[in-house]
């Protein structure tokens, strides 16, 4: 009995020092003069278990290790308060008070941690323990029972009347355990009616969370001899709609069995809900340290550089430059926030694919999450029934969901058919996946429709050389369009970065690619490009990693020639038709580029130098699908030579120099007046 005080005086010292008791009254002031007693009244508390343990060791290790306990004591002194401080009138007994315990984080040892890619599950404690995973899946909000009051039969019986009978939810409990109609009387043991009137209704909501190592087998990783199985988390009231689609998260839950008869599932019943994100390191190496140093004297070639080396694996170095340096941009702009809606999408157009394809699953792996889309697989999202007894509708990540904050490889447009081209095209242009309930098919009274935004960047590629299957050849096509192959006009214009890979007959694709592959037949130990060999992938993989996390900001200089060159476009394609094409979109694909291009520099700001590359690249972009303007580039301007030796390099610059005054020329002569909207 002392014990027992002793323990509920630490609860009643936690609650004071943590404000509990301060949340316990602002909560029973929703209750506070109503006319009709309800059945159960809920409350929920965050628990620090370290605060916990430094105040009472033993309460401590009751809330790690014996929930049911703890919420039992948490009970009893929530009662006690409420009647001395008679914050409730009309409250009766104990077993009104509902208590949920939200245990903010656990100890970091590997008894309170659960892998998902462990098993057997299902025969560890029944305690609150930490997961970290993936959310693949989730159903919509329904309704479940809090709590219900039952009385006795029997009118005789004094549980006929008052609140001895009171049922509520525990973790892992079905509706049929909270709520069903063979409840006997303690007393007297007649049959247990429920007052319906004093039901008390919760939401809940079920997800799917898996390893994050399982969407290895939806890029291009060797996929690993493990198994991955995903686990149900039942997500109650307040933590409702608290995750997203392909998102990671760090939860507390506790484990426990859900009983359907014949089976028994295991799942967990969520505590807390955090976004997670994991730890890599991202220190530059050596190699690219002493780069960055050795061409500290121009702003562009640190980053011509690295575009110039990298994939010299999978193709020769110098080859499809343009395309690389977007590819690694793209790698870099990756951002999982809604605020920050900068998506750099690349379509890659060459008449032999396949060196195209090989690069890009090449550089897949190197983004923070890498997801190729199969052509047979769901590209947005899919409906089911949920199993777990709700029959509610279970959405399921399609693979541009689960690719969220890193890049959805595409694959060839031209095996798209058409209906997919028309799914794809919508939500890129609303940058977001709608999903369609029907109401009568998932057990509703009104058909639903749910968004979820698109945060990642697509990779896609296609036959330049092909017809278009879609449209005819007709005399009003646009100037430019004709380039686009087999892809639409209308979806092409969604990407933001098009490249066409051309290269000059001194440096034909075909014949770099065949010596580079007959050179790895023949001597498939020895480096084919030494200078280049000296960046691993590991190199690239921490390089991009590092660039993702630097912070930049815009020096006054580049945001006048994104800005000026913005209205000085808009003004020289003065048909209404032409001037569209160069919308708000394209400030942000500026936007996006400069601060790219300044982050794989390894820049903290963007300069007037990565502004000229980003409107290079723009521009290349929008001459390909609308024909050329008064600023006229060829379309390898970003890299107007090849890169063998200083001289080129040295070269380079000179060029690209020459193009940053034929930029601000242009904007200076026809942005000068405001265009007229």
């Amino acid at each position: 009995m002392d014990g027992l005080l002793s323990l509920k005086e630490a609860i009643i010292i936690y609650l004071d020092r943590s404000g509990g008791l301060s949340k316990l009254i602002e909560d029973c002031k929703v209750f506070k003069g109503a006319q009709q007693t309800e059945a159960v009244y809920r409350f929920s508390f965050d628990v620090n278990p370290s605060d916990v343990l430094e105040l009472n060791a033993t309460l401590g290790d009751c809330v790690l290790h014996d929930p049911v306990k703890a919420i039992s004591l948490f009970q009893s002194v929530c009662y006690l308060s409420i009647k001395t401080l008679s914050l409730i009138d009309h409250i009766e007994t104990e077993n009104q008070v509902n208590v949920v315990l939200k245990p903010t984080h656990l100890p970091p040892f590997p008894n309170y941690c659960l892998d998902l890619s462990e098993f057997p599950r299902g025969y560890g404690p029944m305690r609150p323990l930490a997961l970290e995973g993936l959310v693949i899946a989730m159903t919509r909000v329904t309704k479940y029972t809090q709590g219900a009051r039952f009385l006795c039969s029997e009118e005789k019986c004094p549980c006929s009347r008052g609140f001895h009978h009171i049922r509520v939810h525990a973790p892992g409990a079905t509706e049929s355990a909270t709520v069903r109609s063979d409840f006997t009387c303690f007393l007297c043991s007649s049959p247990l009616k429920e007052d319906m009137k004093s039901r008390v209704l919760g939401d809940k909501q079920l997800v799917e969370l898996i390893h994050v190592r399982a969407v290895d087998v939806l890029g291009v990783h060797d996929a690993d001899s493990l198994r991955y199985q995903s686990v149900t988390l039942f997500l109650r009231d307040e933590l409702c709609n608290s995750m997203r689609i392909g998102h990671l998260y760090r939860v507390v839950g506790i484990p426990a069995h859900v009983h359907q008869w014949p089976n028994v599932t295991w799942s967990v019943e969520a505590c807390s809900i955090q976004p997670w994100t994991p730890k890599c390191p991202c220190l530059v190496s050596s190699n690219f340290q002493s780069l960055q140093t050795a061409s500290a004297c121009s702003p562009w070639r640190f980053a011509a550089i690295v575009a110039n080396s990298f994939g010299s694996s999978v193709i020769p170095p110098g080859l499809y430059n343009t395309l690389k340096l977007g590819l690694l941009l793209s790698l870099v702009q990756t951002e999982d926030t809604p605020d920050s809606p900068n998506h750099l999408d690349v379509l890659a157009l060459n008449s032999d694919t396949l060196i195209i394809d090989r690069l890009m699953r090449y550089s897949l792996p190197l983004a923070s999450r890498g997801i190729h889309h199969a052509l047979t697989g769901e590209l947005l999202a899919s409906l089911s029934r949920d199993e777990h007894g709700a029959g509610t509708a279970n959405i399921h990540a399609g693979s541009a969901l689960l690719a969220s904050g890193g890049v959805c490889l595409l694959g060839d447009l031209t095996c798209y058919k058409k209906d997919k081209m028309d799914l794809l095209q919508s939500a890129l242009e609303s940058r977001t996946v709608s999903v369609f309930i029907s109401g009568k098919k998932y057990g509703d009274d009104m058909d639903q429709h749910l968004s979820f935004p698109l945060q990642c960047n697509f990779w896609a590629l296609a036959d330049a050389a092909s017809p278009s299957k879609r449209t005819a050849r007709c005399d009003n096509v646009v100037l430019g369009s004709v380039e686009m192959g087999s892809v639409p006009l209308q979806l092409a214009e969604l990407f933001g970065l098009v490249v066409q890979c051309r290269e000059t007959s001194s440096n034909h694709p075909l014949l770099s690619m065949t010596v580079h592959t007959l050179r790895q037949a023949m001597s498939p130990e020895e480096p084919l490009y030494p200078a280049c060999m000296q960046f691993t992938t590991q190199d690239y993989k921490e390089l991009l990693a590092h660039a993702r996390e630097l912070k930049v900001d815009m020096s006054p200089e580049a945001e006048r020639m994104i800005h000026s060159y913005y209205f000085a476009s808009r003004r020289v394609r003065s048909d209404s038709a032409q001037r569209s094409t160069v919308s708000v979109t394209s400030v942000k694909l500026l936007i996006a580029l400069a601060h790219a291009h300044a982050k794989l520099s390894l820049r903290t700001q963007v300069l007037e130098e990565d502004a000229v590359i980003a409107v290079l690249l723009c521009e290349s972009s929008v001459t390909l699908k609308h024909g050329a303007s008064a600023l006229v580039f060829p379309p390898d301007a970003v890299f107007p030579c090849a890169l063998r030796d200083l001289d080129s390099l040295h070269q380079r610059d000179l060029m690209l120099e020459e193009s940053r005054k034929q930029i601000l020329h242009f904007v200076q002569t026809y942005a000068t007046c405001t265009v007229e909207e």
